[in-house]
């Protein structure tokens, strides 16, 4: 009965992935309306004097916000503030400076202020010029956001739209990840180092980002679309995102204001009998539901036990990141997920498992601020 259970299961998640590919073919453009003139949000832009001799760089301006008078622009601090390198008032431009040939072509925006890296939030914000972007805050081929957060959960569904890979969707692998992530100081040259993050999100996935795309908003992958962390980071196989809630509290700190999103989507209420023909969300009916997550008890299990190895685990040679996750053995077993750096010629040693919790080593390529 168990199998036979499981083989529906299955077959009902493929048949509403081909049954979504076959209705949304359209959506999304796979990034090329988010590398020109845009006054939507998940596009390219960035700080105008991110540019060295040989290279301009840009991410992503991935959503709006507002402390309740005034619109800001949400992205990196690698995207607008430099690496902690940039001052208040210099221009952000859309689009960014590595997509019209780096050159300016309109300021959207000034810079405000950023969290500080090390902060554990790679987040900045830019007071939005008057007409130059969606006061709505439209996000392309998603729409406009809830401004209700959801936080991060194993399993969950998510998507994004971003400068360089467009619209992608995936699923959270891990939460409460500590991940060691590398920066350089200037655009593609200077001074490389390392920036060290706890509780952050990992998907796991070759196709769900690329470099260029930091900044972008994270939300769920239904008719909500509420928000849950700020992409920042990750390698061939990974995307590394902030929590927002932590990105909100954090920046508010900072600037001594409150933050939150701008945007009419979530509840629920706007879902497929109530779209609008301009409504383009890629929301996959009932989707979610079959969606595996991981239940809270097996992660605060899980969470639990890392806490106590989590330092031993990242002091390990070759370890770039350790989290909670799924086992892949049974429903609903929690898992402590390793990253390990593929390349590294020391290979770290570790057990099948901690206190009881299975262990999962994730292979990949070195985390780097995309």
């Amino acid at each position: 009965m168990f199998r036979i259970k499981t083989l529906l299961l299955f077959a009902i998640v493929a048949t509403l992935l081909l049954f979504s590919s076959l209705l949304t073919p359209g959506l999304a453009d796979g990034g090329a309306n988010h590398r020109v003139r845009n006054l939507h949000f998940g596009v390219s832009g960035g700080n105008v004097n991110d540019i060295s001799s040989r290279f301009c760089c840009s991410g992503t301006l991935g959503s709006l916000i507002t402390d309740g008078t005034t619109q800001y622009v949400l992205s990196n601090n690698h995207v607008l503030a430099r690496s902690d390198s940039a001052a208040a008032g210099e221009d952000i431009s859309q689009p960014g400076l590595i997509d019209s040939n780096c050159g300016i072509v309109t300021v959207v925006a000034d810079l405000t202020g950023a969290a500080a890296l090390g902060s554990n939030v790679d987040a900045a914000v830019a007071q939005l010029r008057p007409g130059q972007m969606d006061a709505t805050g439209f996000i392309e081929d998603i729409g406009a956001p809830s401004s209700v957060i959801v936080p991060p959960l194993v399993g969950l569904g998510v998507a994004k739209s971003g400068r360089t890979t467009g619209f992608t969707t995936g699923t959270i692998s891990s939460i409460n990840t500590s991940v060691s992530v590398q920066y350089q100081k200037g655009c593609n040259q200077g001074k490389k180092f390392v920036v060290s993050y706890t509780n952050q999100v990992v998907i796991n996935s070759s196709t769900f980002s690329a470099g260029g795309d930091s900044g972008s908003l994270i939300v769920t992958n239904n008719a909500a679309h509420s928000p849950v962390a700020l992409l920042f980071a990750g390698s061939s196989t990974t995307t590394i995102g902030n929590p927002v809630g932590e990105v909100l509290t954090k920046l508010g700190t900072t600037l001594g204001r409150t933050f939150s999103f701008v945007g009419g989507g979530g509840g629920g209420g706007n879902g497929p009998k109530n779209r609008s023909a301009d409504d383009r969300q890629p929301f996959i009916p009932g989707f979610e539901a079959l969606m595996p997550q991981l239940p809270q008890q097996a992660a605060d299990r899980a969470s639990a036990v890392l806490e106590n190895h989590r330092a031993n685990l990242m002091f390990q040679p070759g370890v770039m990141g350790a989290g909670v996750g799924l086992s892949g053995r049974a429903d609903g077993e929690a898992a402590i997920v390793v990253y390990v750096n593929k390349n590294s010629a020391a290979k770290p040693f570790l057990p099948d498992n901690l206190e009881g919790v299975p262990v999962t080593v994730v292979l990949t390529d070195e985390f780097i601020a995309r």
